[in-house]
């Protein structure tokens, strides 16, 4: 029986929703293959792990321009060997698990195990197959470190694989795929029982706003935002989400209260049904991590952007905009007059929603496992 081992970190949502989404393809299609999901921080040691997350939080949540620099910084120079010699010591850690389970393919959605694995493969440590997912739409060279012993790269977009190829990863090594998600996405949902589940008119458009966030970014100006839709949106429905930050919720839901809209604007706390909500809607308002980006694109929704973390984010939001499928409402923007703007053209919409479907890789996990499994 084949072995697989998929190994993640917990930065950010992404990397877990993509290893969980290969996990959960491979259980339910291949019943010859034995498959097991390791968070390779938290195996090397949970304090460590803790540390490092929740030091990633609070930076990107409290300095955010710093965690840019660092981010940008980890490609060369101090931090990126820093980074690279790091992951090489607890590389070690890692080789007891994998003797014991001896795998042979493994698969890693975070950088930081794909230069562990790679690092013991060129020490002849291990012997077996590393594929490496990349988790954004831009490429970050701590991908790559160690692509030698790679066999494998799934990338998101065109630009992504031309980069890849320009560092000197060979070409036959990069498929596009897109990056993996649930598979609900895929899913057709019948609009008027989603419509009639959150309270909501089948027969009016709907706008879906992410306003929460991991980490909580830019209150006053997400509130603003939310408040400039709900004064000069009035023909379109508005599902407002703040996930698990209960002073969001609060905040959206004083505006409701106070612009006498609860027959058209619906504020959610964590919900499980975004699947469901983006299958509704006409645009997104949202953050433009790895994992919404991704969602988003593949229910064929034009993208407003907001907050984007320096680093990453910021490259996410740049990929959207060159590509037309999304809109960057920036700092200094106007809320009303970019808003106005934004509904008065309804090509404009049509054409970013064009753009996201063309952008959409609805079928990533499905395409990932073929190519390595078949």
């Amino acid at each position: 029986m084949k072995k697989v081992l998929i190994f993640y970190a917990s930065y950010g949502g992404g990397h877990l929703s993509a290893a969980k989404s290969v996990l959960q393809y491979i259980e339910e299609n291949y019943s010859d293959i034995e498959v097991q999901m390791v968070d390779c921080m938290k195996y090397i040691s949970k304090a460590l792990e803790k540390l490092t997350t929740s030091a990633y939080k609070e930076m990107a949540k409290k300095t955010p321009k710093l965690w840019g620099k660092v981010y940008h910084g980890a490609e060369s120079g101090i931090i990126g060997e820093f980074s690279k010699d790091s992951n090489h010591l607890m590389a070690r850690k890692l080789e007891k698990l994998i003797h014991s389970y001896e795998p042979d393919l493994i698969i890693s959605t975070h950088p930081f195990s794909s230069q562990m694995i790679s690092y013991l493969k060129k020490k002849q440590k291990i012997n077996c197959e590393l594929a490496t997912i990349l988790t954004d739409f831009a490429m970050h060279e701590q991908w790559l470190i160690g692509h030698e012993f790679t066999e494998f790269f799934f990338v998101s977009n065109d630009s992504m694989k031309s980069d890849i190829i320009e560092y000197g990863v060979d070409s036959n090594k990069i498929h596009i795929t897109g990056i993996p998600m649930s598979s609900r996405f895929s899913q057709n949902y019948n609009r008027e029982d989603v419509c009639n589940l959150f309270g909501l008119d089948p027969q009016k458009k709907v706008i879906l706003f992410f306003g929460g966030g991991e980490f909580g970014l830019g209150k006053e100006r997400t509130v603003k935002i939310l408040e400039t839709l709900i004064k000069n949106a009035k023909e379109y429905q508005i599902v407002a989400i703040s996930g698990k930050n209960e002073k969001m919720k609060d905040a959206f839901e004083d505006l409701v209260y106070e612009f006498n809209a609860s027959n058209r604007v619906k504020v959610l706390g964590f919900t499980d049904k975004v699947p469901e909500l983006m299958s509704i809607s006409s645009v997104v308002f949202t953050k433009p991590g790895g994992l919404t980006t991704t969602e988003s694109l593949a229910s064929e929704l034009p993208i407003v952007i907001m907050n984007p973390i320096p680093g990453q984010e910021e490259e996410n939001a740049e990929f959207l905009e060159k590509f037309g499928a999304g809109i960057w409402l920036k700092k200094n923007d106007n809320p009303e007059e970019f808003i106005n703007n934004l509904f008065s053209d309804e090509n404009k919409l049509v054409q970013m929603k064009n753009n996201a479907k063309s952008l959409a890789k609805k079928n990533t996990t499905q395409s990932i496992c073929q190519i390595l499994l078949n």
